[in-house]
């Protein structure tokens, strides 16, 4: 059975070749066809989108659709064709990861198009009433960091049931099929564990945001628990800490309260010779709790984490997985403009980060295991 959209368009297209409408006329717009054909703008906005592809029909902004006249290819010459209008929805910026990534999306390309930039601070509802705006200003495609791996929104599976354009960025969705650009956190962590113990480090902290149920942070776990079985090196959970909540894009404690959490769960475990920070943020708030601790990095306790931001002076360059930001947005803006030109296959791109040593790491020597 075809697909609503296809449905949609098989019927406008009928209608030009048998002379109903003819070069020139004004088709119905997006909101009469779903109207018509009882389907959501979704749908109707898709089929417009493959007639406009195919020659039958041009757009002019502020006036409508038009039957184009194929023999002059019409739609090439009119100078009204809009550029595509896409969407942008990440959970937030931040300068440890965000900031280039964003950048990268709107400038670093050299396809003609307008973005639309919205921040969801991770809440699921917040994502869900933004893709809804997003679709009534009636965006060509959109590009979504979804704020939960597994409970996604029924505007996501719309988009994906309709065909529409959409990537997903920085994560993916369990249990859907949707195209995804993300770093491959899995390959990522895993690099990271494996430089821990190549300099000597056994009794190692993992430390991570209290909303681990992003397929990033996952993926992050599956690497650390995948570099342990490759060494026959049994995880120890205990050393793990799950409950940092001021990190989050919408914080649920102080940094304050976060740095207690760490320091407790320091004093708890003195066997502890590293943290491996999942995200940059912990990193700091990790390295805070060993100074009030009256510990020193790396001397007493290293870290590790994932991404690092430009360093000054006054800040330690920390050891990190450099996530390649130009890439994502690169890759991300490739598979979307693919998916606007008619190339729906469902793919899946993951980059790799580097490992860039920096001050916050030291080899442990035989005296100080």
């Amino acid at each position: 059975m075809e697909a609503l959209y296809q449905q949609v368009y098989q019927s406008i297209k009928a209608d030009i070749t048998n002379g109903k409408f003819q070069v020139g006329d004004r088709i119905p717009s997006e909101k009469e066809l779903s109207e018509k054909f009882q389907v959501s703008r979704i749908t109707s906005k898709k089929a417009l989108e493959l007639l406009m592809n195919e020659g039958y029909v041009y757009r002019q902004r502020g006036r409508g659709t038009f039957v184009a006249d194929s023999s002059t290819n019409q739609i090439k010459q009119s100078p009204d064709v809009k550029k595509p209008l896409f969407g942008l929805i990440i959970t937030s910026l931040d300068g440890s990861f965000g900031n280039d990534l964003v950048t990268s999306l709107t400038e670093d390309t050299d396809e003609e198009f307008f973005v639309i930039l919205k921040i969801s601070l991770g809440l699921p509802d917040k994502e869900e009433q933004m893709m809804q705006e997003l679709i009534e200003l009636g965006v060509d495609g959109m590009i979504v960091a979804p704020a939960h791996s597994e409970h996604y929104s029924s505007e996501i599976l719309k988009m994906v049931v309709n065909k529409f354009p959409l990537v997903l960025i920085d994560r993916s969705i369990k249990g859907i099929g949707v195209t995804s650009v993300s770093t491959d956190n899995q390959e990522a962590a895993q690099t990271g564990v494996n430089y821990l113990f190549d300099i000597g480090h056994q009794h190692i902290a993992v430390l991570m945001p209290s909303n681990f149920e992003t397929t990033t942070i996952e993926d992050r776990i599956a690497g650390i628990v995948h570099a342990y079985a490759e060494k026959n090196v049994m995880v120890d959970k205990s050393l793990w800490h799950a409950d940092i909540h001021s990190t989050l894009p919408y914080p649920l404690a102080s940094k304050e309260e976060d740095i207690e959490s760490i320091k407790k769960h320091i004093q708890k475990h003195p066997e502890i010779t590293a943290i491996f920070a999942l995200e940059y943020n912990i990193a700091l708030l990790a390295k805070k709790a060993i100074e009030e601790l009256d510990l020193k990095v790396p001397d007493d306790i290293s870290i590790i984490c994932f991404d690092s931001p430009p360093f000054n002076d006054l800040e330690l360059n920390f050891s990190h997985l450099k996530q390649d930001e130009k890439e994502l947005g690169k890759k991300t803006i490739k598979r979307l403009m693919d998916m606007y030109k008619g190339d729906l296959q469902i793919k899946k791109d993951e980059i790799s980060a580097t490992l860039v040593k920096g001050e916050t790491t030291r080899a442990l020597t035989q005296e100080g295991q």
